[in-house]
């Protein structure tokens, strides 16, 4: 049995299927773990889970209780999160987990809290299954397993068919998240000045346009510039309209790719889709593309020193 302590946080959108976080907690808990911090799932405030105050004091209570916990599970994403940063105390929470093994792991939304955390602190953070992912229906068991083999091992891979013909091998900090949340922080004190990275992005239910401009505002800004590579996860639901006239998804990463001067690698299996990874944000990472696969190499971020819990995912 594990012995690993899960605590509950929510600083974006309320739990509009509480089915679906009630099965996560029920997941967590068959595979051993201890799981608090539920009041979280019963606050509702407009599309809010709570107030700015009661949200800012999910995370600030991380560098005041008195027992931290292993890991600090976002319970999903939304928006939300942004109306927090100015209010988090970031140099009691660099003082507190600086040397903590507790592991905050999120993603959508999150990705403000994980930029301004590594601008303000230099902390750790897993970009990663939510509780609603994890509660899914139908939860994933590659979602499952990558989530424990990260969080439980001082280094992990990830593997996925190329989309590129080109050979790759290059290294530096993995960063990224959310498109639209990592591009609304550009120009603000909360984006990290990352150099030589490699840099992923994805999202959900954006139209290619949009998607295209964001990521002309990464090129335009220097941002991609600075890296050693861009990673494209899953963009999912992110169709064209009838007035695009054949311009999609697979048209504005092509245009990427003709101006960005880095090399761009898609495919990777993480995002709002079925599959997550578990990436650990500013870990040292190699990306190698040869002989139509991509693979992902990360290795000396915070871990657990447990071994990874059985898995609770109904096997079909």
């Amino acid at each position: 049995m594990s012995d690993i302590t899960i605590r509950l946080i929510a600083p974006s959108g309320y739990p509009y299927d509480p089915a679906a976080m009630t099965r996560g907690v029920a997941r967590l808990r068959e595979a051993g773990c201890v799981v608090d911090g539920l009041d979280v799932l019963q606050r509702t405030e407009q599309r809010f889970s709570g107030t700015d105050a009661e949200r800012v004091a999910d995370i600030n209570a991380l560098a005041t209780m008195g027992t931290l916990p292993d890991i600090a599970l976002v319970t999903r994403g939304g928006y939300g999160a942004s109306r927090l940063l100015p209010h988090l105390d970031y140099d009691a929470l660099r003082e507190r987990l600086a040397d903590a093994s507790t592991l905050l792991v999120g993603h959508s939304d999150f990705t403000a809290l994980q930029l301004a955390l590594y601008a303000k602190t230099g902390l750790y953070t897993f970009s990663g299954p939510l509780l609603a992912d994890l509660g899914a229906e139908s939860c994933s068991e590659f979602t499952w397993q990558h989530f424990w083999d990260t969080l439980t091992s001082p280094a992990s891979t990830a593997a996925w068919p190329a989309t590129t013909t080109n050979e790759i091998d290059v290294q530096g900090p993995l960063w990224g998240g959310n498109l639209a949340v990592l591009c609304s922080l550009l120009g603000t004190p909360y984006f990290p000045q990352i150099e030589g990275g490699i840099l992923f992005v994805e999202d959900v239910g954006e139209p290619p346009f949009r998607i295209e401009r964001w990521l002309y505002q990464l090129h335009l800004s220097g941002v991609l510039g600075r890296q050693r590579a861009l990673v494209l996860g899953d963009f999912s639901h992110c169709q064209p309209s009838a007035r695009d006239n054949g311009y999609d998804l697979a048209a504005a990463f092509a245009q990427i790719r003709a101006v960005a001067g880095i090399p761009v690698v898609g495919g990777m299996p993480h995002g709002h889709g079925e599959q997550q990874l578990t990436l650990p944000f500013s870990a040292p990472a190699r990306l190698r593309v040869a002989g139509g696969r991509a693979q992902l190499d990360f290795s000396g971020y915070p871990h657990l020193n447990r071994p990874a819990p059985a898995s609770a995912v109904e096997n079909p």
